[in-house]
């Protein structure tokens, strides 16, 4: 094979290295297996060089991925959060990986299932575009996610609903148990009061009944 890539034909070894020597340049076997085995006729330096050149061109791609981050309150109104999703959807789209915080402020940090829950959303609204490469952990007052580009695999979206379908059977028993306890401490309080009202109702039938009028008068005959 010439150095402009046309095919030459077949030649005998020592015809081919006089065609190369004759360039100035070298005789590179590039198919070893073939039979015979395929030459061309190139500048061996230049090659290498040009081959260094792409591999660290393409290393240098792969390590410059962009990280992208967008930050969500537990309490989110569904306009900020539809807005805010949108950007992290054209994010990945554009083959940026992006972290997802959850800011946790005061009392907010009682309810993580909150941020949790937030989380599981925009995984789940952009897994068309987008997978999950770190899950939701708690960092502080913040909680993370990461996304990467690439739709999300079969696991993860059965591993999203579970966690879902924990979350929501922990909030509907702490709600009973909340209900239970209040009920519970109203039923006390109607007690204590229709005690206390009836011990009322005696002390006056008693001090009725013991009372005398000075001024009653009575009748003998």
């Amino acid at each position: 094979m010439s150095p402009e890539g046309e095919q030459i034909g077949v030649r005998p070894l020592p015809e081919a290295l006089d065609m190369a020597q004759d360039l100035g340049l070298d005789l590179v076997e590039v198919a070893d297996t073939a039979n015979p085995p395929v030459c061309r006729i190139m500048d061996y330096g230049k090659f290498k060089y040009e081959q260094s050149q792409k591999a660290k061109e393409s290393r240098k791609k792969a390590t410059h991925i962009l990280v992208k981050e967008m930050k969500y309150r537990p309490k989110i109104g569904p306009g900020d959060f539809d807005t805010k999703t949108r950007k992290v959807e054209a994010f990945l789209a554009d083959g940026s990986k992006v972290k997802v915080t959850i800011m946790f402020r005061g009392r907010e940090m009682q309810h993580p299932q909150l941020g949790r829950r937030i989380l599981d959303r925009v995984a789940e609204t952009v897994s068309h575009v987008g997978r999950v490469e770190v899950f939701p952990k708690q960092d502080g007052r913040n909680m993370t996610m990461v996304l990467v580009p690439g739709q999300a695999t079969r696991r993860q979206r059965e591993a999203a609903d579970d966690r879902r379908a924990e979350e929501v059977a922990v909030a509907e028993e702490a709600a009973a148990v909340a209900e239970a306890a209040a009920a519970e401490a109203e039923a006390a309080a109607s007690t204590e009061a229709e005690a206390t009202q009836a011990a009322d109702t005696t002390e006056t039938d008693e001090t009725a009944a013991g009372s005398t009028d000075p001024d009653e008068t009575a009748v003998i005959s």
